[in-house]
Parts: structure tokens; C-alpha cells; sequence
């Protein structure tokens, strides 16, 4: 059995760079059946053939003369949307696979206005989930998180040298032993939900790096945040609804 590459087998038949198909599959892009290709170097059998998911639209939420709002899709990192709205620049982030509202600023007034509403915990932001397991009545997680960086990948835990974090978490829908649920956060450290929920071992699911098992993203959507009167909903992903 010959065997290649797999983001060289994915550039050939797609017929884009090698460049181009080892981003897709770092994305969580491609499959070899229900099965998503993990590693972009790992040898595969020449002649295999892949299912590459498509990745959906940005979608606009909101725009004035001081930001831009979008509802960003899964597997885009947001530094991509940025360079995308140049020369607005991001106010905050979200993880490459999580979906839902994001913010860019168009001038310094404003994000100097908006980071002192951040520092002082007064922007509500609403998450929605599906985790492991079944929780059936609210919890609050109030645990600092410690972040720590190695070969550019951030990794967060529970830990008594970690910043403040604090996360409330209401249930919303339980079916086969996960939990749809909605998650208002505090203070908007690194990785905190997927940290909190975690420690209380009830990982999201789609989140390897945190203990959930795979699936075709890490179901974490930010749904609605609330800042210096304004209000911003991106609506819940079509896959969260009928997520049974």
C-alpha cells in the first residue's frame, strides 16, 4: 500500500497549495469517512479520499462609526477576521472553533472605553454549550485560572496562582447523557469556560485539549453580549438545535 502525506493526498485533490490543505485540516476540516484527520503529516493510504467540510459565511451583526460587530463561524481564527475588516482591529477573542459574537473597534476613543468596561466586569457575555454528563440544577464556578503558553498554544488551569474567574452555568436541556447549557462569565480569562466546566468535570463536548470526546466542533457558541448599552445576539448554530 502506497502511502502519502496527508495534506499533500488533500492539496492533490482539491487541487489547491499544501499550505492551503494542511490549514483545512488543522481546522478540523477534513474527514476520511466520519473520521476528521487529525494530523496533517500523518501518512495515509494514496488513495484515500476526504470529505472537507465547508466553512460557513461571516455573518454582519452591527455597524456604527465606532465598531463592527459579526457573528464569526467555527474553524476561523479571529485574527482572520480581523485582517478581513482592516482597519477596524478586535476588541476581544474567541477560540478558532468557537462560534458567535465578535467585536472590532474603529478607533482608539472607543476601545479605550470599551477595554475599561472589560476591566471592570461591566460587559455581559452569554455563552451556550453542550457538555458531558447531566447538570441539573445552576452552578457557579468560582476557581482563578492560571495560563500558560508553549509553542504559541495557550493551556489554562484551576489554580490558587491563576487570576480571578468566576462562571454561573444554568441548564437549559438535558438528553443522553449531556447537558445543553448557558454560561455567563466573569472577569474573561483564557480558555474559562472550557477551564470551569472542566474542573467540575463536565467538559464541552468537541474540546479534546480539555477532556470532551470529539465531535465535528467544540460546541461553544457566544450568544449575546451586552456592552455600554448595546446588545449584541448572534443566533444559536443550526448543529447546537439539533444536537441530539
Amino acid at each position: 500500500m502506497a502511502l502519502e502525506k496527508a495534506y499533500k493526498l488533500l492539496a492533490s485533490q482539491e487541487g489547491i497549495s499544501n499550505s492551503a490543505a494542511k490549514s483545512m485540516i488543522d481546522r478540523g476540516l477534513v474527514y476520511v469517512g466520519n473520521k476528521k484527520v487529525m494530523i496533517a503529516r500523518g501518512d495515509l493510504d494514496a488513495k484515500t479520499h476526504f470529505r472537507v467540510e465547508k466553512v460557513e459565511k461571516i455573518k454582519p451583526i452591527f455597524e456604527n462609526s465606532d465598531l463592527i460587530v459579526v457573528d464569526k463561524p467555527a474553524h476561523v481564527n479571529s485574527d482572520e477576521i480581523e485582517r478581513q475588516f482592516k482597519p477596524a482591529v478586535l476588541l476581544h477573542r474567541l477560540d478558532r472553533e468557537t462560534s458567535g459574537v465578535l467585536m472590532l473597534v474603529k478607533n482608539e476613543e472607543f476601545r479605550q472605553k470599551a477595554i475599561e468596561e472589560f476591566k471592570k466586569d461591566r460587559v455581559y457575555k452569554e455563552y451556550i454549550a453542550w457538555v458531558e454528563g447531566i447538570i441539573s440544577e445552576p452552578v457557579e464556578i468560582d476557581k482563578p485560572i492560571l495560563t500558560t503558553k508553549k509553542n504559541n498554544r495557550a493551556s489554562s488551569n484551576v489554580s490558587t496562582k491563576g487570576k480571578p474567574a468566576r462562571t454561573e452555568v444554568f441548564p437549559d436541556l438535558v438528553s443522553g447523557g449531556k447537558t445543553k447549557i448557558k454560561c455567563i462569565i466573569h472577569h474573561g480569562r483564557t480558555h474559562q469556560i472550557r477551564t470551569h466546566l472542566r474542573y467540575i468535570e463536565h467538559s464541552i463536548i468537541g474540546d479534546e485539549q480539555y477532556g470532551g470526546r470529539r465531535a465535528k466542533r467544540v460546541m461553544l457558541h457566544a450568544y449575546k453580549v451586552r456592552l455600554l448599552d448595546m446588545e449584541f445576539t448572534a443566533p444559536e448554530p443550526k448543529v447546537f438545535v439539533n444536537f441530539e
